[in-house]
């Protein structure tokens, strides 16, 4: 494979690559806003980690699609505003199944 070809191959894959992030980014949106779902609920459903997520909807969404971003934004906001709730109730069920 001569030079020429092997900037080539390796220009396409990272364009792809880039491709293939900015598509999950947008899905990964779609599916918290449509689901309320929480980045750890994303990332088990995706198969990736909490981190990815965080910063796919976070930093890579508002150069892809700032409506989106915003959106998301909002209901991670108010997942984060109800979390100590339900992390209560999670005590609360815990220790009444062990009662």
């Amino acid at each position: 494979m001569n030079t020429y070809v092997k900037m080539v191959f390796i220009r396409r894959f990272f364009f792809m690559k880039s491709v293939l992030i900015e598509e999950r980014a947008v899905n990964l949106a779609h599916y918290i806003i449509d689901n309320k779902d929480t980045v750890r609920g994303a990332a088990k459903k995706f198969g990736i980690s909490k981190s990815t997520v965080h910063k796919d909807v976070s930093q890579r969404l508002l150069h892809i699609n700032k409506v989106l971003a915003t959106q998301v934004r909002a209901v991670l906001e108010e997942n984060k505003a109800e979390r100590h709730i339900r992390g209560g109730m999670a005590t609360k069920l815990k220790y009444q199944k062990n009662a």
